[in-house]
């Protein structure tokens, strides 16, 4: 650029320069001459020499002034250095030592969009010059290194260079596996949006990346679909499959997605997944074929056998699949239509028992989602007992008592015990018979045990007022009953504890003694009545006998106390609850004896009917009307 006096500008000889604009004018001068006359003494000692005797001290000078020439701001020498055909040896072999400089000055967004532009330039030609196999790990070390938010930043900036570098390699399936196993470890680190608000805010970029993503990856898919088949095709195809599966599993196995009829079209998630799922048929893995095979112990795709740690993070990507196809309905239409709805209940079972076995909210929900989708399809009765012979049958409803018993969400809590409804509604006798057991002998909580004798109460009823069943009715009921009718450490049994199922089982005998009369003996309970007043019904007096005494006494503890204003502790449920004021302690302990009382009350009435039954039996045997 030179230098033009205006019209306006007064004579030369009548400037007043400051006294000391020389110095300053040469101290400028200077600095730009340092940085740049570097790089050009550097490239003008390498423009003699042949490409293979470049040594390592050329390459650490090379890097060292160009990346001055960044950082003090002469980005246009550096940009006419670069431009220049007799350098063009020279960057080709050591240019690729600036991008890690260029890309920080165009992530650094306090530069002047004018030098921001000059590096663009100065980027595109060094990706255009450079050698590929350099290029391509510069590019991978510089999407390494960034955190937070600055990744997708960075990923957002590096991918189109990165497409770019890899179409120049000749090993292609090498090279796409290796980038994208990078761009996959980073993007893993990004929280995964949960609410609707989050994926519109897309704070982190991930909603932006997955859809970059896959326009960096289309190119390479497209390539495998062209070539004919070779080994270094099948290599590539393995590559895709392994991205498509880390995929699955994150971030698509805990993404939520937009509702459908809300802004479906513009949900990132759901184009991620379609994209990803039609990747896999483009690569020759349709996912109903890939889906239904999964289960089987050996588990190979062409050149790709997982290992058993991959094994188990693939069982999370199938039921990553499972759940977009059947409950998002995502490519859907290539599912068989011919396909009963207990053999898509069976391999689904698998999934949905990784996904209650996950602790994350929209994980759990999502294996809420696709038993309910599965159940659904099924009537009520129709499932036979022997699937109950598959383990996945057995554990998933011993999954949804975790989550009803454990899980903070309340939402998920009764979702689960509709679910675990809905599946006992789906048994036939014999599977609900069997997985009543099942439950009462594993889940360990009074609450859970509760409803599992509701359930069978319920049973009953339907079997004395329809159709007769043997399995609740009578040898088999017994059986049942004997888990049912009894205190588990017998009158030392916490009551308190066990207030709930205590309540559930005396509903249910007080139940059986009304509607079966003991000569009719259908539910085999009047045969049983020995065993279980001895088991049960006795045992419940005396506990109730000593627990209403130690919590009397622990009332009068607490108004002792009260009076003399002290704080003390009391044992509740067979748990210490120290320093509570005593005001409190008497709501607690006088809500204790209210729930014994109860329990009392009820446990009186189904004596007092068993006496008038059995009375009124003797005296019809008698003749005595």
């Amino acid at each position: 650029m030179g230098w033009r006096a205006s019209e306006s500008s007064p004579p030369i000889d009548k400037l007043v320069l400051h006294p000391n604009f020389c110095e300053v004018l040469a101290s400028k001068l200077g600095e730009i001459g340092m940085a740049v006359e570097e790089l050009q003494s550097i490239i003008k000692r390498c423009q003699i020499l042949e490409e293979q005797d470049f040594k390592e001290e050329d390459f650490g000078l090379f890097q060292l002034a160009g990346q001055r020439c960044i950082e003090e701001g002469h980005i246009d020498q550096l940009l006419e250095i670069i431009q220049n055909e007799k350098n063009k040896v020279i960057i080709k072999n050591m240019g690729w030592n600036l991008i890690g400089p260029v890309v920080r000055c165009l992530l650094c967004k306090d530069k002047e969009d004018a030098k921001r532009n000059v590096c663009f330039l100065i980027f595109d030609l060094l990706v255009k010059l450079c050698n590929p196999k350099e290029l391509l790990l510069g590019l991978l070390e510089l999407i390494e290194e960034p955190s937070g938010k600055q990744i997708s930043q960075s990923i957002l900036l590096l991918l189109q260079p990165l497409q770019t570098v890899i179409q120049k390699l000749h090993n292609k399936a090498y090279s796409i596996g290796l980038a994208l196993s990078t761009l996959w470890n980073q993007l893993s680190l990004l929280p995964v949006p949960y609410s609707k608000e989050q994926i519109q805010m897309d704070d982190y970029g991930l909603c932006q990346c997955c859809k970059a993503l896959i326009e960096f990856t289309k190119p390479f898919v497209e390539e495998v679909i062209d070539k004919e088949n070779s080994l270094e095709n099948e290599k590539l195809k393995d590559e895709l499959l392994k991205f498509c599966f880390k995929s699955l599993k994150c971030p698509l196995l805990t993404a939520q997605f937009l509702e459908q009829s809300e802004e479906g079209g513009n949900d990132p998630f759901r184009y991620f997944a379609s994209e990803i799922i039609g990747f896999l048929s483009a690569i020759g893995h349709p996912f109903p074929k890939m889906i239904f095979n999964h289960g089987r112990k050996k588990r190979t795709w062409n050149y790709l056998e997982f290992e058993e740690e991959e094994d188990k993070q693939l069982a999370d990507s199938m039921a990553s699949l499972a759940y977009l196809v059947f409950v998002q309905g995502i490519r859907i239409d290539q599912l068989p239509m011919v396909l009963s709805p207990l053999y898509l209940l069976q391999f689904n079972m698998g999934h949905i028992e990784v996904f209650l076995q996950r602790t994350e909210e929209s994980a759990i929900s999502k294996g809420l989602e696709l038993l309910e989708n599965s159940l659904l399809r099924i009537e009520d009765s129709s499932l036979p007992y022997q699937y109950l012979e598959i383990k996945s049958f057995l554990t998933v409803p011993q999954g949804l008592v975790k989550v009803m018993t454990l899980c903070p969400i309340e939402t998920l809590r009764k979702k689960s015990l509709a679910m675990l409804q809905l599946y006992i509604n789906k048994l036939d006798s014999q599977g609900k018979y069997t997985l009543f057991r099942c439950l009462l002998n594993t889940s360990n909580h009074s609450g859970v045990e509760a409803f599992i004798i509701q359930n069978i109460k319920n049973q009953i009823d339907m079997s004395l007022k329809r159709t007769h069943n043997k399995w609740f009715t009578g040898p088999q009921l017994v059986s049942l009953l004997d888990l049912v009718l009894f205190l588990p450490e017998g009158a030392e049994t916490d009551l308190l504890q066990n207030s709930d199922r205590i309540m559930a089982s005396l509903n249910l005998l007080r139940y059986l003694v009304i509607k079966d009369n003991e000569n009719d003996n259908q539910t085999g309970l009047w045969t049983e009545l020995g065993n279980i007043e001895n088991n049960f019904l006795k045992p419940l007096h005396i506990g109730l006998n000593m627990s209403k005494a130690h919590y009397e006494a622990e009332i009068k503890n607490s108004q002792e106390a009260q009076k003399s204003k002290d704080l003390c502790s009391i044992t509740v449920g067979g748990e210490e609850i120290p320093n509570m004021p005593p005001e409190m302690q008497l709501k607690v302990l006088h809500s204790a004896l209210f729930t014994f009382d109860l329990i009392e009350s009820v446990l009186a009435r189904v004596e007092e009917l068993i006496e008038i039954k059995t009375k009124s039996t003797s005296e019809e045997n008698i003749g005595i009307k």
